[in-house]
């Protein structure tokens, strides 16, 4: 080879080394550079989800298409090259559209911040009132909870007998995360009552088997006791009393037919199942009309004379067909030891007065109407 081609091929072969060394220095740089490369972005906030089981990617690839990242290839290899593929946390993001690599890896890595709410269910609210406030809260949509309160498959897995969850949502203070799985919500308000549940029989076990033996109830009959004491029962130190009233308008032989005679089982059923009698729908409609809620009306002589309506208990010997409300511990106890006296009747000591007045007989009650209510302004 003469010096001269010699010459003419080194220099072929340093110009492509040099070609070589600078298209590898510039990927190089581009490769050290890219995660510090903001996304060509107006910084309006993404929504993007990871859900489980998707593969890195899979997430590349979907931060691409919704323009979180370019070269969802080299957003990839950023990750491998850090070891960070196998950290990614699920959940629901917000991610602005002009962060580096970086920081979008790094929010994916540190995973969504959980957010929570204290809500408080209160006692003697019906399961129709708990969803309103969950849905108010951001916890879940009452019309989800609603659904999944009449699923038979949620009622069997957990031994409820009848068509809903009404009577076994413990009402407490909880700490819920926002957007929960109304799943979630459900099977955490029934443990907690079968919880409490547990606690107040192998408390009282001599109380509930006297209450089962005596009146031949079920754990399902005390339960919708209990509802009705909770509503009726303002004042705490009444309610074994008035327990025991209702239990002795079931029992005792001069008080016949075995009525109740209470009503909030007429607004219960009245409000909350599903299919309503034409006296409930009519007593509906001058509130709705009002742009009120419904019920907001007192009960009529066609409520309290509906037979159509089975939660009517003017109307209906023995216990309504399940629970009315969600009842306290308090309300629960005082159903499985009610105080023993021998009241039939009570009525309270003025309009807006927690306390009542307790009779044995139909004369003595008139007394105290007459009393307490002919006397109110």
């Amino acid at each position: 080879m003469s010096k001269r081609s010699f010459r003419t091929a080194l220099i072929v072969v340093l110009g492509t080394l040099a070609i070589l060394g600078g298209l590898i220095a510039f990927f190089l740089h581009r490769a050290f550079s890219y995660p510090d490369e903001a996304h060509a972005g107006e910084g309006r906030d993404v929504e993007v989800e990871i859900v489980s089981g998707m593969s890195f990617p899979q997430i590349a690839s979907m931060l691409a298409d919704r323009g979180v990242v370019e070269r969802p290839t080299w957003f990839r290899l950023y990750a491998m090259w850090n070891g960070k593929t196998t950290e990614v946390k699920t959940g629901k993001y917000l991610i602005k559209d002009n962060q580096t690599p970086k920081q979008v890896l790094d929010v994916l890595v540190a995973g969504v911040k959980e957010i929570t709410v204290k809500v408080t269910l209160p006692e003697g609210k019906n399961m129709l009132e708990f969803f309103e406030i969950l849905e108010q809260a951001k916890v879940a949509s009452s019309r989800d909870l609603l659904a999944l309160a009449r699923d038979k498959d949620l009622l069997s897995r957990h031994a409820i007998v009848g068509d809903s969850v009404e009577g076994y949502l413990f009402p407490d203070t909880y700490q819920f995360r926002l957007g929960e799985k109304p799943i979630v919500v459900l099977e955490r308000l029934i443990t907690r009552q079968q919880e409490v549940w547990n606690q107040l029989v192998a408390k009282n076990p001599r109380d509930t088997a006297t209450l089962k033996d005596k009146l031949g109830w079920s754990d399902r009959d005390i339960l919708t006791m209990a509802s009705i004491v909770e509503k009726e029962a303002a004042d705490p130190k009444e309610r074994p009393r008035i327990a025991q009233v209702f239990i002795n308008r079931l029992t005792m032989s001069s008080f016949k037919p075995h009525r109740l005679e209470t009503d909030p089982t007429i607004r219960y059923g009245c409000s909350v199942p599903e299919k309503l009698s034409a006296a409930c729908i009519a007593w509906h409609e001058p509130c709705l009309k009002a742009g009120k809620p419904r019920g907001c009306d007192r009960l009529h002589r066609a409520q309290l004379d509906d037979q159509d309506n089975v939660y009517n208990t003017y109307q209906h010997e023995g216990l309504p067909p399940g629970p009315i409300s969600n009842p306290g511990k308090a309300s629960i106890a005082a159903t499985i030891s009610p105080d023993g006296s021998d009241y039939l009747f009570f009525v309270a000591t003025s309009k807006n007065s927690r306390n009542h007045a307790f009779a044995r007989t139909v004369a003595e009650h008139q007394k105290n109407v007459a009393k307490y209510v002919s006397s109110d302004p």
